[in-house]
């Protein structure tokens, strides 16, 4: 009756239920674990672009980027997606705008761009400073507590400074937050032989390379459950920035390499040519 009704012969039903797989598919189901293996090790983040990467970068295999979203439709995986948020800022500036939205430098921690965060859990909430480097998207300095008051900026400077010893001049980024206006702030860029900036108010494109980090650590961690005390989420944070982020997480800015594996290639083949660069315009 199945047959009749679908109009196939007894004799097709039969050799398609007796064909062994094809070697498409067995191609594809080995595909699809190592697909599966892959989501899981990226946290449950990555979509199909990084996840084709990480098999042609990380893994070596040859395979289109469409093959790979259609095993991880057929798999039930996905990305975590992006979504908008609104935030207000306060209206005073001490820095003019050095980067007019366009975050781009000759090298690492020559620009580096700043901001805070919150995030509620059931406890409390917890406020995260990052400073970021925009050449290598890598987290230079960080900061945790359960306070908005300015050591958590200072402090965030305080370790990318300690950690990347910049050169005077380096160009610090921010909005225009009062923790960012504060005196202190302010003298901790000077003593440190740094130049502050500052976007516009209530606009954050004048900041976007720090906001869609934020945009990125929110929807790879916080929001992926519930949190229930300051501590528990502060070290989440603390694990995503270092043991993820900047060591494997591959962004497609940079080439789909982690920032720290970018800034690796970046001196060892681009440093040697700006330096080749510069000497013959000096000679």
């Amino acid at each position: 009756m199945a047959c009749r009704v679908l109009k196939v012969s007894p004799s097709g039903y039969y050799e398609w239920r007796d064909r062994p797989p094809s070697a498409r598919d067995l191609e594809d189901a080995y595909l699809a674990n190592t697909i599966i293996d892959i989501h899981a090790m990226s946290r449950r983040s990555y979509g199909a672009p990084r996840v084709h990467a990480e098999l042609r970068l990380g893994m070596g295999v040859r395979v289109g980027r469409k093959r790979v979203a259609r095993l991880l439709r057929m798999t039930g995986r996905r990305g975590i997606s992006h979504r908008h948020k609104r935030r207000n800022r306060p209206a005073e500036a001490v820095h003019q705008d050095l980067v007019q939205r366009k975050f781009v430098a000759a090298g690492p921690d020559l620009l580096w761009c700043t901001d805070i965060t919150e995030h509620p859990t059931r406890g409390g909430k917890v406020y995260c400073a990052a400073v970021l480097d925009v050449v290598t998207r890598q987290v230079v300095g960080w900061s945790i507590a359960d306070h908005m008051r300015s050591e958590l900026v200072v402090d965030a400077l305080q370790m990318a400074t300690w950690r990347r010893r910049p050169q005077a001049g380096t160009v610090v980024h921010s909005d225009r937050g009062s923790q960012d206006t504060s005196w202190v702030f302010g003298h901790r860029l000077r003593d440190a032989g740094l130049l502050g900036s500052m976007g516009r108010v209530a606009s954050s494109v004048d900041n976007s390379m720090i906001e869609s980090f934020w945009s990125t650590m929110q929807r790879e961690l916080p929001d992926t459950r519930t949190w229930d005390t300051p501590e528990q989420l502060g070290s989440a944070i603390f694990e995503w920035i270092e043991a993820w982020y900047n060591p494997r997480r591959r962004h497609t800015a940079i080439g789909m390499l982690s920032p720290i594996d970018y800034e690796h290639h970046w001196q060892h083949h681009q440093a040697p040519a700006a330096l080749h660069t510069a000497a013959n315009g000096a000679a």
